[in-house]
């Protein structure tokens, strides 16, 4: 069944397209439904697409050389994934798994591709998010190689996290544990650790969905090396 062509709206890539455009993208993409953990995309496959993350949240993820999974980044609804295979026909750099249960759509390879060069706006926030993509892996990758797992949280949580006022951010719809131990290479134990000696230094607060992050000089500190990790 066709989806609606109004419910594209939502995809602020798609926003500025003409109404007979979304009516015939509409028309050719794929809505599917993903159990939590289930994967999306894979760094072996041969037949591409671009996804559109409706409901649910994704985790782009790599393996160590030990086998280990570590996290990339993760994808939120409204965004979108899976841009780089369709630019350059060839295989992912990672695996795209759901973290939660989660809805996406597809539109085949070649009419993405297709779409991107025919409307400018598209083409340049492809370009905004692969540059976006590539300072994401870079830092993630830097981060990996700190030696503590509890320097590579606070690091990690300064990546995630959006400014507010001075000294102190948010993360809305907050990763759980076992998410950022993933993205950190490390157990999801260890982060729960981490969280409780952060709570009570109250450098971090938890309310509902939302992180806050009330002292980011001490995280920034941490993950620089100017103060040595609790214990």
């Amino acid at each position: 069944m066709p989806i609606a062509f109004q419910y594209l709206l939502k995809f602020p890539l798609l926003q500025d397209l003409p109404v007979e455009t979304l009516m015939r993208l509409s028309s050719q993409m794929d809505d599917r439904l993903f159990a939590r953990r289930e994967v999306l995309s894979t760094k072996e496959q041969t037949q591409f697409a671009l996804g559109f993350l409706v409901s649910g949240r994704l985790q782009g993820v790599d393996a160590t050389v030990d086998g280990r999974s570590v996290g990339l980044f993760f994808v939120e609804p409204g965004d979108y994934f899976g841009e780089l295979s369709v630019v350059d026909n060839k295989p992912a750099a990672e695996h795209v798994i759901a973290v939660i249960k989660s809805r996406a759509l597809f539109l085949e390879a070649s009419i993405a591709r297709n779409l991107i060069f025919e409307h400018s706006s598209i083409a340049q926030a492809v370009m905004n998010r692969l540059s976006q993509r590539v300072r994401e892996v870079t830092a993630q990758r830097t981060l990996l190689a700190l030696p503590n797992p509890f320097q590579r949280l606070c690091v990690q949580l300064l990546l995630l996290a959006r400014p507010t006022q001075a000294g102190q951010a948010v993360m809305e719809s907050a990763p759980t544990h076992q998410e950022l131990a993933i993205m950190i290479n490390s157990s999801r134990e260890t982060v729960t650790r981490a969280f409780q000696t952060l709570i009570l230094r109250q450098v971090i607060e938890r309310q509902g969905d939302h992180l806050y992050l009330l002292d980011t000089t001490f995280l920034s500190d941490v993950g620089n090396g100017l103060i040595e990790p609790p214990k």
